[in-house]
């Protein structure tokens, strides 16, 4: 069984992941994210960039994961302090 990862690891993974698919996006010119839909359609194998593209579509699908793991205690920090402060988020930088 896989322990939870702390709200630290998530965004330590985004970040690192985020550095790296901005990378691959300077190099080529391309988006993360036009990239991913056209590497998944098959439509980018030259074979010249293979590992390129697959390093890039890896880091893009842990930066997904993360960014929807992150929703979770974000929403809920949202639902609570609303419960908390009658709708007025009272989060630290408020």
């Amino acid at each position: 069984m896989m322990s939870e990862a702390t709200i630290t690891q998530i965004l330590d993974d985004l970040r690192a992941a985020d550095e790296i698919t901005r990378t691959f996006e300077r190099r080529y010119w391309l988006s993360s994210a036009d990239f991913y839909g056209l590497y998944t359609q098959g439509l980018l194998d030259d074979g010249e960039h293979t590992d390129d593209f697959a390093e890039w579509s890896a880091y893009f699908q842990v930066k997904q994961d993360r960014e929807a793991v992150l929703q979770t205690p974000s929403k809920e920090r949202i639902r609570h302090s609303g419960e908390e402060s009658n709708h007025r988020y009272g989060l630290p930088f408020s």
